[in-house]
């Protein structure tokens, strides 16, 4: 049988991404909560629990298997990416995977003793400055990546695109009947309300943004054992 060839485990860190110049801040590096910032991570696991709990396509999405996190983008424009989805296992939900013909796994990562299927990433402060349509279609557009089982896997479809499909207008057409439904269901103000702001105005009304970040997880090689 194959073993893995261990590594120091990485645990999940609060950092403030983004704040307010003032003395003794600490932007960009781990920092004890500041009264009154907003705690980006936790709105989003909020929000996200009440779209798959309103929206029947993404009902199959369990957050608790869902680690939300953030990273800091280059710039605050548009360009570059906005968020994306890291799962945590092989197709099928495999643990062990083929990378040109060498076997591979992702080191399991436990947070508060519970395994994380995927991790959820969002690029701060660029997706802050997408418009409200926008960042609620990323959401969805996110969520519709995990597969169907919540395996730890993508969303699959066939051939060489196995991700966004061969057109990737259908997967973003589905992400936007998604979010259409969402609204439909006339959600709550309150686990939308942070996503009408653009960066600046958040930054009036808490001073601060912080989450929770994470370092990208490895592909670690398989040795046999002896």
């Amino acid at each position: 049988m194959p073993r893995a060839r261990r590594t120091r485990p990485e645990r999940p860190r609060r950092v403030r991404i983004i704040a307010e110049p003032r003395e003794g801040s600490s932007t960009g590096a781990a920092a004890a909560p500041l009264a009154g910032a907003l705690d980006f991570c936790g709105q989003m696991q909020r929000l996200c629990e009440d779209i798959i709990a309103r929206v029947p396509g993404l009902s199959h999405v369990r957050m608790e298997d869902v680690l939300v996190t953030v990273t800091r983008s280059r710039g605050r424009g548009r360009t570059g990416l906005w968020a994306k989805l890291t799962p945590m296992r092989f197709a099928g939900g495999a643990r062990v995977g083929q990378r040109r013909g060498r076997p591979y796994l992702i080191e399991p990562l436990l947070v508060e003793g519970r395994e994380v299927l995927y991790i959820l990433t969002f690029c701060l402060p660029r997706f802050l400055n997408l418009t409200y349509r926008e960042k609620l279609e990323t959401v969805c557009h996110e969520l519709f990546h995990v597969g169907p089982k919540s395996d730890g896997d993508y969303r699959r479809f066939s051939g060489r695109y196995h991700v966004h499909s061969a057109r990737a207008s259908r997967f973003d057409e589905a992400a936007e009947r998604l979010c259409d439904d969402y609204l439909a269901t006339r959600p709550p103000a309150s686990t939308r309300s942070f996503l009408r702001f653009r960066l600046a105005e958040l930054l009036r009304r808490h001073h601060a943004i912080e989450g929770v970040t994470i370092p990208v997880p490895k592909l670690v090689p398989l040795e046999e054992a002896a």
